[in-house]
Parts: structure tokens; sequence; C-alpha cells
């Protein structure tokens, strides 16, 4: 009988990460923005009718403020992101609901990778993010979010 010693593992191990790599290299473009929303965003001056790059940029951050706060993993953020890129580059937004957005993209991406004890209430998400939407327009903008995703909002993220 063969030794299954460290080097066998090792090297077993490795070609299933490749393999894993591979799936996940193949799974990322289908889960990455479309680039030309993506453009349309970044070629956008900023007024109160468009959003802008800069007002992407402070939601993101507000979501990293957000995963802090409520002690979520890295991948609940990155997901968020992910999510709320996505979105973005599909839909033409306001910059006013953009508050709901985020909070939406948060909580889907905090449903999908943490534990059931660690997902925030939508009520605790809306009081500290100070999101000035409901928790009934939250309802509906995570349908909508969910739909216009095509329900594949558990993505390949560069985290994986």
């Amino acid at each position: 009988m063969k030794d299954l010693g460290a080097e066998h593992l090792a090297g077993h191990e490795g070609v299933q990460l490749l393999g894993l790599l591979n799936v996940y290299l193949e799974q990322e473009e289908r889960f990455q923005p479309r680039e030309k929303g993506l453009s349309l965003i970044e070629a956008t001056p900023e007024n109160d009718n468009t959003l802008c790059p800069g007002l992407r940029n402070a939601k993101v951050e507000d979501l990293r403020s957000l995963a802090n706060f409520f002690g979520s993993c890295t991948e609940t953020f990155v997901l968020a992101v992910n999510i709320l890129d996505r979105f973005l580059a599909l839909m033409k937004v306001k910059p006013k609901h953009l508050s709901c957005i985020g909070v939406c993209s948060f909580l889907l991406a905090a449903r999908i990778v943490e534990e059931d004890c660690n997902i925030p209430s939508t009520h605790d998400v809306i009081r500290i993010s100070q999101c000035k939407c409901t928790a009934s327009d939250i309802k509906r903008m995570e349908k909508i979010i969910s739909e216009k995703l095509h329900y594949e909002l558990e993505a390949t993220t560069a985290l994986n």
C-alpha cells in the first residue's frame, strides 16, 4: 500500500484548489456588472438627478460601515457591493433611491452568507443606516433587485 504522506495530500489538495479556482474563474464573468452600465455611471457628471461615481463610492463606504457595525464577515460586504454594482449597471437609478438599494444589497448578502443568528433585522439596518425608507419599501426593493438579477444573488466575487 502506498504511503499517503504530506506530499500526496498537498498535491491532492492543490489539484482540488486549482479545480475550484477554474470553476470560480468561469463563473466570475457571469457575475460581474455590465461594463456598459458602469461606464455610464463613471461618465456621469455630479448633479441632483443622476447617479455619479462619488455617490456609488459613498454607498460602498456605507456598506462597509454596516458590515463592521453588525460584525458581518468580509464575504457579506463583498457580495453586497457585487449586488449593488450589478443592479446599478442594469438600472437607471435616481440618487434618492440609492440608500434603499444599498440597505437591500446588504440584507440580501447577509441572508446568503451569514448564519441565521447573525442576520440583522430589517428594522435594525434601517435604523443604523439612517435610511429614509420603510420596511415595506425594503421588501419591495429586494424583490425588484432579485428579479432584475434573475435571482442569481449568490455570486462568484473576487474574494472567492
